[in-house]
């Protein structure tokens, strides 16, 4: 399978989610739950996985959850804050061990620019970063491996960890839960993925055009 290959079945999942996991459900019906938190648990804990679709999976999961009683939505979101948080650790532990050094495997989607992206948000916003970042993708993936690289003890991560976990896994998914059913959303699921993807960017986007436009001239 070469690299444009995966790119495109990626895509094909990430905007139509919701067709995707209906399938799921029929197919493998309570195994679903373990998916989804297989997938929750690698964007967040594994920092050379930083692009799996993180917010519209939440979203989807939540729409779903309204259709087909079989995700009950009081099981679903514990179950992926649960992920979450171990996702998390495990990313803090990464980089409290391993640090800069994983970088030497020079793979595709790990990029020095995103910890770079991260370290610029902490710098900002201190450890708030860590319930900020939950809703941008790739930093959410960054922001506890570099946590776990610097100076952030871990009863101050942790405290940081589970409210982020909790704010971002229940209100995406019901959201998801409230809306994803309605009659619009579902004929136009693919906008709704691509607003949702270009909402949560909007701190990236802020944070580029300010290092690149508004820095003092020297």
């Amino acid at each position: 399978m070469t690299y444009l290959s995966i790119i495109d079945i990626a895509s094909d999942w990430l905007f139509h989610l919701d067709e995707k996991l209906e399938i799921l459900v029929q197919d493998y019906r309570y195994v679903t739950y373990f998916i989804l938190f297989a997938i929750v648990f690698t964007e967040t804990g594994l920092v050379v996985m930083p692009l799996l679709p993180g917010d519209s999976l939440l979203f989807a999961a939540g729409s779903i959850a309204a259709l087909d009683n079989t995700l009950n939505i009081f099981i679903l979101i514990p179950l992926l804050i649960l992920a979450a948080l171990l996702g998390d650790n495990t990313n803090y532990l990464i980089g409290s061990k391993i640090g800069i050094r994983i970088f030497d495997l020079n793979w595709k989607l790990l990029k020095r620019e995103y910890l770079t992206q991260t370290e610029e948000f902490y710098e900002k916003h201190g450890g708030y970063t860590l319930i900020m970042a939950r809703f941008v993708p790739i930093v959410r993936t960054f922001a506890p491996f570099a946590a776990g690289m610097g100076t952030m003890t871990y009863k101050k991560f942790i405290s940081y960890c589970i409210a982020g976990a909790v704010l971002w896994v229940t209100s995406i998914t019901l959201l998801g839960y409230a809306l994803g059913q309605n009659p619009w959303v579902k004929d136009h699921f693919e906008t709704v993925v691509f607003a949702i993807i270009g909402i949560s960017l909007l701190p990236m986007v802020f944070q580029f055009i300010k290092h690149k436009w508004l820095k003092p001239k020297s």
